[in-house]
């Protein structure tokens, strides 16, 4: 990349540490470029709370704050739930909420006319993966700056110094650095005693958890909640029509109050290494929960198992920033096909960290009461004898086989 070319600069910025430092770097390295900050809203909630200020004041010439929340849920989030996609038992939080905000940074950067994209993604870690894979898909002749790659800080403790130099205020401080992505979906945490696998999480210490507690305090009694979908798509929370993001932040809620959707996971991130992380997604882990509850009913046999198999490729494109590809459209029309008749209401109890089923209805229950009781039916058992015998044909040739040679 020729420095020299380089004029205008669109960063993504979240304001944290990282991003933090890259405007003032920015300018010191890249020829007193113009820096435009992009923030895009997936429901951080306060951590927007005064950025632009402090965009400004750190040298960009202006910054965007994108409200991407419903697009992020419709087309993002509840697209991944109806696949019921889990990367090793992780739900994804923050791998898909890049693509969406990588997307309008392009977006911004063509209207601007900037010369590169910049991100403050690490070198060890996804998001470069997952911002640099959507850029090359809106935008691929578009440089991409990743300071990670270029400086010498080895650092978060040398990325606070730095900040402390050129006098960027900081949220944070070295005792509470913990890596921290936050969404309306979830809130991941990495870095600091998580890092020795022996550690066990804090989760009763005070401002550790944000977006509930833990199962030992939750209430010690259970609530009932229910959710009713269409199609696969969630449309009311207890008796209420809501929006599907509505919904997820009233299961946030009483999700996070019983202490649901605590989950302490070493993953294999793409880049090879394995990663501890400690994530919260109440809602989230409510949401899928219920949705395969109703599954379980509405979907026929093979369509079910070739759907938890298919469920796996769509978890891996979705970790792995391949949201704008051929396959993943493929599995999402599939996923469609499959979501026609899953309607209902399911009902579940909350209490101290569990989901317990508590009742699911669908005017398309594929269960009959009346074929698998066990008390008196129109079933014939008697038809089962010739099934098996013909299921088990196989079996029995080979055993006679056998049988034949240690004879000789």
């Amino acid at each position: 990349m020729d420095k020299s070319k380089i004029k205008k600069v669109v960063l993504a910025y979240s304001g944290g540490l990282d991003t933090s430092i890259i405007i003032p770097w920015l300018k010191e390295n890249y020829n007193n470029c113009e820096v435009i900050a992009v923030s895009g809203d997936v429901g951080q909630g306060t951590e927007l709370d005064g950025l632009e200020e402090k965009a400004i004041k750190t040298g960009a010439s202006k910054l965007y704050i994108e409200d991407l929340t419903d697009e992020f849920v419709d087309d993002f989030v509840i697209p991944t739930v109806k696949a019921g996609a889990l990367y090793e038992e992780y739900m994804l939080g923050t791998s898909f909420a890049r693509p969406i905000i990588a997307k309008r940074i392009v977006e911004i950067a063509l209207a601007e006319g900037a010369d590169a994209i910049c991100h403050g993604c690490t070198g060890k870690g996804n998001d470069q993966v997952r911002f640099e894979l959507t850029i090359k898909h809106f935008a691929p002749e578009m440089a991409i700056i990743a300071p990670w790659r270029e400086w010498d800080i080895k650092s978060r403790d040398e990325e606070i110094d730095y900040a402390e130099a050129h006098n960027i205020p900081l949220k944070i401080n070295r005792e509470t650095n913990y890596s921290k992505d936050k969404n309306l979906w979830h809130l991941s945490h990495e870095g600091l005693d998580l890092e020795d696998t022996g550690n066990e999480p804090m989760y009763e210490k005070e401002g550790f958890l944000e977006m509930g507690v833990s199962p030992i305090q939750a209430p010690d009694k259970p609530t009932y909640i229910t959710l009713d979908f269409e199609k696969g798509v969630p449309v009311a929370f207890n008796d209420k029509k809501m929006s599907a993001k509505d919904i997820i932040l009233a299961l946030n809620e009483v999700g996070g109050a019983n202490g649901i959707g605590l989950l302490d996971i070493v993953e294999n991130r793409l880049v090879g290494m394995k990663c501890r992380g400690v994530y919260e997604t109440p809602g989230g882990a409510i949401l899928y929960f219920a949705h395969n509850y109703l599954e379980t009913i509405t979907l026929d046999k093979m369509t079910a198992h070739k759907k938890q198999e298919l469920a796996i490729t769509f978890a891996d494109l979705v970790y792995n920033g391949q949201w704008y590809t051929p396959l993943r459209e493929a599995l999402s029309a599939f996923v469609d096909k499959t979501q026609e008749k899953v309607n209902g209401k399911v009902r579940i109890k909350l209490y101290k960290g569990n989901m317990i089923k508590a009742g699911v209805w669908s005017p398309n229950s594929l269960y009959s009461e009346e074929i698998a009781t066990f008390g008196e039916s129109d079933y014939n058992q008697k038809d089962s004898e010739g099934f098996i015998n013909l299921f088990g044909l196989p079996i029995k040739v080979q055993a006679m086989v056998d049988q034949k040679k240690l004879n000789k």
